[in-house]
């Protein structure tokens, strides 16, 4: 395996999977890229809501995760490393699955930000183990298993999330 390739715009505009896995730059922020590629997910998620609605996220959900699949792996390949931080796509496509399922309040949304950020940062429980799941050997070949990888972890740590906020509403629904 060659030796890592440190992101940059220049990189990034060499190919659409960059644009995309870097999360049209926001991956590349010196420090917490996922952070980055979270916040800018709720950004771009509530400019488009206006317009669209809940009605297509779903579905923007889903392609986006087939397009990630393939921009991921790529993005890594180029980069040389299985699992780089910079690639922020799976941030991006789990956290708008959270606020899809999350009500509209901005303060529960904020809540979702804090709680999504901590599960995939720390990565507890069932979140590390979707993580080491499709973990490669130092050396192997980068595959779509590796691009499958990297989002899934993202996924379960999305689902993590949802279900304290779902108990909160839940609970909230209950007469008193």
């Amino acid at each position: 395996m060659n030796a890592p390739v440190r992101p940059t715009w220049r990189f990034m505009l060499r190919d659409p999977a960059h644009w995309i896995a870097l999360g049209f730059g926001s991956g590349l922020a010196p420090k917490a890229p996922g952070t980055f590629g979270t916040l800018w997910a709720w950004a771009v998620y509530a400019a488009l809501s206006f317009g669209f609605g809940a009605l297509p996220w779903g579905w923007i959900v889903l392609v986006g995760t087939a397009i990630g699949i393939w921009a991921c792996t790529v993005t890594a390949q180029h980069l040389n490393t299985p699992d780089p931080g910079s690639i922020v796509w799976d941030e991006v496509l789990a956290f708008w699955l959270v606020l899809w399922l999350t009500p509209t309040m901005w303060w529960m949304q904020a809540i979702a930000f804090a709680l999504f950020r901590f599960f995939d940062a720390a990565k507890p429980g069932p979140v590390g183990w979707a993580d080491r799941l499709f973990k490669t050997e130092r050396g192997a070949p980068i595959t779509v298993r590796q691009g499958i990888g990297i989002l899934i972890d993202d996924f379960v740590a999305a689902g993590c999330t949802l279900v304290p906020i779902w108990f909160w509403n839940a609970y909230d629904a209950v007469p008193r």
